[in-house]
């Protein structure tokens, strides 16, 4: 696809601090098209608590409302105030605020798009199933996708009115594209015109022959160190693997790496001499930490969030060339091959074991070059054939 002209909604915003699909694939876009990324309007009750969050969002400056990144790629701040809604349980309330909070997203909109002078749009709308709920009728894009990356009617906070809304939302767009087999399975109950994309991954700085020295913290650490990258919080990882790992082989290193939620900060792991949490660090300094683990994990808990969801950090683990062991998922499937999957305690010790003992080369290049063509270039390639295949017809 090019030169045509992109906009791009969603439930992320442009300075997010954690990785991002949708900025990821908004760079990707930009390299053959124009695109502008929409940054969601700020909520009543989020203005009024919040003077950190008004400051990014709501810009003094005109001149910052507006902003090209890089190019072909213009980031927007729209300046506008929405209602507070997502609570709302009763239906036509919400139906009749989120109507309105949409025709204020929209308008704001379409100062951008005059300003820039976009025309024959595709909208990209990582799903925010509420605020751009009515932009496909109110912005008449040329085609309207709608992107699942993450099953969030499994958590709270969007269940009051998801449940309703996304079927909806995915039923009304002309494709639903989503980034696992678990996901699309979802959305094609309720759009047939649902695809599979698979996932890009950022895997150009996890190069083996780029690690010149271990860190110093987990330098000292004896081996092996079974390691886990990534942010520690229950509701997608199961503390009580992570201790009986620990536990039933304690001359393994069990090496965590990244922020801890509240119940990991509590939790008995800190207690075990063979336990070691070293924190959060800078992005470009993983691939470090991951080279020298002996073998790697992601010991998620099984719930309607991790069940379908496809972990990035599964691609990073394989492209360095690591030994992997990860929970049995839906979306896990996808890397049955490469990765020993696993259901339940016992499984873990056995399975990390056989990694341990079954490390080859051939075995290593062979889950490097399948996890080195995530990339996001080739992720957005697939979403172009499919939008092409589907104007086509």
């Amino acid at each position: 696809m090019k030169n045509r002209d992109i906009i791009i909604v969603g439930i992320q915003s442009w300075d997010i601090k954690i990785g991002s699909n949708c900025k990821n694939i908004a760079t990707e876009f930009a390299k053959n098209n124009r695109v502008l990324y929409v940054n969601h309007p700020i909520d009543r009750l989020t203005y009024m608590r919040s003077k950190a969050e008004k400051n990014k969002r709501v810009k003094n400056d005109k001149s910052l409302v507006l902003n090209e990144v890089e190019k072909n790629l213009w980031v927007f701040y729209p300046q506008k105030i929405i209602e507070s809604i997502s609570s709302l349980s009763i239906n036509v309330f919400f139906d009749i605020l989120n109507k309105h909070n949409n025709c204020i997203f929209a308008n704001e909109i379409k100062k951008a798009i005059k300003k820039l002078g976009f025309s024959n749009y595709i909208l990209f709308c990582d799903s925010d199933m509420f605020r751009s709920f009515y932009l496909k009728e109110l912005l008449k894009p040329e085609k309207y996708i709608y992107y699942s990356r993450d099953n969030l009617l499994a958590i709270k906070f969007w269940q009051t009115q998801g449940c309703r809304i996304e079927p909806m939302h995915m039923a009304k767009a002309d494709m639903v594209m989503a980034n696992s087999t678990y996901l699309t399975q979802i959305a094609s109950k309720y759009n047939p015109k649902s695809f599979f994309v698979g996932q890009g991954c950022e895997l150009s700085m996890f190069k083996r022959e780029n690690i010149k020295s271990e860190p110093a913290d987990i330098s000292v650490i004896s081996k092996p160190i079974i390691g886990y990258i990534g942010a520690l919080t229950t509701l997608r990882l199961d503390i009580e693997i992570i201790k009986y790992l620990a536990i039933s082989k304690p001359a393994w290193s069990i090496v965590l790496v990244g922020p801890e939620d509240v119940d990991f900060e509590a939790s008995d792991l800190h207690n075990m001499s063979n336990v070691w949490f070293l924190g959060s660090k800078p992005e470009n300094e993983l691939p470090a930490y991951l080279s020298a683990f002996t073998v790697a994990i992601n010991p998620q808990i099984l719930n309607e969030v991790t069940i379908g969801n496809y972990p990035r950090k599964i691609d990073e683990y394989l492209v360095m060339g690591k030994p992997t062991v990860a929970t049995d998922t839906v979306a896990m499937q996808y890397f049955k091959d490469f990765v020993s999957l696993v259901k339940d305690k016992d499984e873990w010790v056995n399975a990390v074991d056989w990694e341990l003992e079954n490390v080859t080369k051939l075995k290593m290049e062979k889950s490097m070059q399948f996890a080195s063509n995530h990339t996001w270039e080739n992720n957005v390639k697939e979403i172009y054939k499919l939008f092409e295949k589907e104007t086509s017809n």
